[in-house]
């Protein structure tokens, strides 16, 4: 079994019911199961900053899919619930991103691992280490190691 991580994140419609939804969407991947999802936080967006706040959320998934294959159910997850790629950083129905796989290093066209931008993401880091808080990020050190500098960050834990 692999273990993997993903991010989930939501500000269009109602993103407490979408993240909740996305749980379970996830929860039906073939060859894998959920073990811990972290609590809902509420957070500003990053980048584009007129737009409503966003719903996070993070799981632990142990797989035998591939990071690939990981990626590419995320991305049909997505398309089911009426996600739409208009403009980097916009408002969305449903976001979910690989964030680590094992502690592996994948460099690909269309997946980077560890996540490029995981450590500098309170929306991220915060639900991380509440279900795991002692993980390793490899090159990066512990995810509990990094809430300080995102501390400045505006989240609220749901």
């Amino acid at each position: 079994m692999n273990t993997a991580y993903v991010a989930l994140g939501a500000n269009l419609g109602d993103p407490a019911a979408t993240v909740k939804a996305a749980f379970a969407a996830l929860a039906n991947l073939p060859e894998s199961r959920v073990v811990h999802c972290s609590s809902l936080y509420r957070t500003a967006p990053v980048g584009m900053t007129e737009q409503p706040e966003f719903v996070n959320a993070v799981a632990e998934l142990e797989t035998t899919l591939a990071p690939e294959a990981v990626l590419e159910a995320l991305l049909d997850i997505e398309k089911r619930f009426g996600r739409i790629r208009a403009e980097r950083n916009g408002p969305r129905t449903l976001d979910l991103d690989l964030l680590l796989y094992n502690n592996q290093f994948v460099d690909l066209p269309r997946l980077t691992l560890p996540h490029p931008r995981l450590h500098l993401r309170a929306f991220v880091l915060y639900p991380l280490a509440e279900i795991a808080p002692n993980l390793k990020i490899p090159g990066r050190g512990t995810v509990a190691a990094w809430l300080p500098a995102v501390a400045n960050q505006g989240i609220v834990r749901l």
